[in-house]
């Protein structure tokens, strides 16, 4: 049997803590001011969605390029929301991986010369980390040990979170993950950049069991995900169709994809938090705004005897408050960064910077 049991973490300071966060692994350039991990005093998001729908998806060199040009107003507009100055901060957080090494790079420079100008300790914060931490934002009776599935375009998680920062993983993608697997049937069917929302949307229009596709189980790994063999199982419907020249109804398509990457999310959270023992479920990531998503995890939930907590989709989506939220535990623990610190593209979750 395998059960976890609450373990003790570093004590929370008796002071208030603001801590300066930034944001750039991917196409936002963002910048918060979080109180004591929970509370968003500004959360500021400059998105380049409608810059990269142009290429199809998330053009590395332009993303870099407009982090440089954005970066420096997202943190002045944060504090002057927040009413803070950059004096008032206890630290500068900054996402240091994983994500694109370039994007990354120009968050990490803008906060080390920030730190050192104002002379502020530096916090790197692991990205995948941050998308946890969101839920601690709106969910203050969220405590480790827990359940919890991060769901995004690069990753797939399940994992027990037995501390704040500290997870153990039960199970992840061996292929693609969730989000890019929704990317590249979008394309496939003609929906174009960002392909999660844009499915999401058809999908209310379709029958979800209009086509049966594959839901994926990896031999000998039971919590692990699978989800090129169904892209692959898209790709040939869609070539098959069009070699018979038979009409695709896009929208049952997308239901139908969809249901199936729903389906083995759902059913992996509920086996493992069953087989844990544990009553509290945390999704995060930004696949976690998927309406189908969340309405089909918080069913499962509820039948299983289990309460699931998910952020608000401003929350799931990239943004610098779930890293101020993150930074905030690091910073309990003492967990502070050198003059050193770098970007890590490749980061997995568990490691430390």
């Amino acid at each position: 049997m395998n059960t976890v049991s609450e373990e003790k973490t570093a004590a929370e300071p008796a002071e208030p803590v603001e801590i300066l966060a930034i944001e750039s692994s991917c196409d936002e350039t963002a910048a918060a001011v979080v109180r004591n991990g929970r509370e968003v005093l500004s959360n500021i998001i400059s998105s380049q969605i409608d810059l990269h729908t142009l290429y199809g998806g998330v053009v590395p060199e332009i993303a870099s390029r407009k982090h440089i040009e954005k970066l420096n107003p997202v943190v002045e507009q944060a504090l002057k929301v927040a009413d803070r100055r950059i004096e008032d901060m206890d630290a500068i957080a900054v996402t240091a991986g994983p994500g694109l090494v370039g994007a990354l790079l120009v968050g990490v420079a803008g906060a080390k010369a920030i730190a050192w100008a104002a002379q502020k300790p530096l916090i790197g914060v692991h990205h995948i980390e941050g998308h946890i931490c969101a839920n601690y934002i709106e969910h203050p009776d969220l405590k480790p040990p827990y359940l919890g599935l991060v769901v995004s375009g690069g990753h797939t998680h399940l994992f027990i979170a037995e501390a704040p920062t500290r997870f153990r993983i039960l199970g992840r993608s061996v292929d693609d993950a969730a989000g890019e697997a929704f990317d590249k049937v979008a394309r496939a069917i003609g929906l174009g950049y960002p392909g999660g929302p844009k499915i999401d949307r058809l999908s209310k229009e379709g029958n979800d069991r209009a086509i049966v596709f594959p839901k994926a189980h990896v031999n000998g790994s039971e919590y692990d995900f699978s989800f090129s063999g169904l892209k692959s199982a898209v790709l040939n419907y869609l070539n098959h169709a069009a070699m018979i020249g038979e009409t695709v109804n896009r929208a049952d398509l997308a239901a139908s994809f969809q249901k199936a990457v729903v389906d083995v999310l759902c059913e992996h959270t509920v086996t493992a938090a069953k087989a844990n023992h544990l009553t509290q479920v945390a999704m995060a990531g930004g696949v976690s705004a998927n309406s189908t998503l969340r309405a089909a995890m918080e069913k499962a939930c509820r039948e299983a005897g289990l309460e699931l907590m998910v952020p608000s989709p401003v929350y799931c989506t990239d943004n610098a408050a779930m890293i101020g939220a993150a930074a905030y535990y690091e910073y309990c623990e003492g967990h502070f960064s050198d003059w050193s610190l770098n970007a890590v593209p490749n980061l997995r979750l568990g490691e430390r910077l």
